[in-house]
């Protein structure tokens, strides 16, 4: 027997398209509005909210039977703070520069309704495992949104990918400068973030018809 069984891959897989959190559920819209000019940015946003999610489900699940539930919700902030605490002096002492431009967003993964969504839907009615994969998966599909996001503004706003050139050089009339092409300062304003979520959605309802809302 492997190591997933086919409901725990499930758990993976389907917040990556039929449940994506950003998408399908349509919850943590706000970072992907903020912080996706930058497909850096948006890389280690999604890793974050990886960590946070993946241990916070596991450690929401293994005190599920302790919570009073009358303050579940603020033992599960306290979880989260503590998780994104660590994140916030890991992303100081390491990548300064970068922590700068995600700034309150990081501080705002305390609030994330995927998060919180996950540990009042999932974590506290199952076991650590399949809690862990539910946060893999949801962490995922939102971050896997942040990224698509990300690669598409930062290309055609800054011509960059990762802070490097790809389009050639806009001063020098380089690349695809050369034959009359400009950045797209549009994309680089948060409206052009929820327009490219907007067309994701509609692939998927366009692909899976039984996502299209009656």
């Amino acid at each position: 027997m492997g190591l997933l069984s086919k409901k725990d891959t499930k758990l993976i897989t389907d917040p990556l398209a039929d449940n994506n959190p950003i998408t399908i559920q349509v919850l943590g819209i706000c970072s992907a509005l903020a912080i996706t000019a930058e497909l850096k940015a948006s890389l280690v946003m999604g890793i974050a909210v990886l960590f946070v999610l993946g241990v916070g489900n596991v450690v929401i699940s293994l005190l599920r039977n302790l919570i009073p539930s009358k303050i579940r919700i603020i033992v599960q902030l306290i979880v989260v703070a503590s998780l994104v605490i660590i994140v916030d002096q890991v992303l100081k002492a390491f990548a300064f520069e970068l922590s700068k431009t995600l700034s309150v967003f990081i501080g705002l993964i305390i609030t994330n309704c995927i998060i919180m969504g996950r540990f009042e839907a999932f974590a506290l009615g199952n076991g650590p495992w399949k809690s862990f994969l539910d946060g893999i998966g949801n962490a995922l599909g939102y971050a896997v949104i942040l990224i698509i996001v990300g690669f598409f503004r930062e290309l055609l706003g800054s011509g960059t990918l990762f802070g490097i050139p790809v389009l050639g050089d806009p001063i020098e009339k380089t690349g695809v400068y050369s034959i009359g092409y400009e950045n797209n300062g549009f994309m680089l304003m948060p409206p052009m973030a929820l327009i490219i979520v907007g067309l994701i959605i509609w692939v998927q309802r366009s692909r899976n018809k039984d996502l299209i809302e009656d």
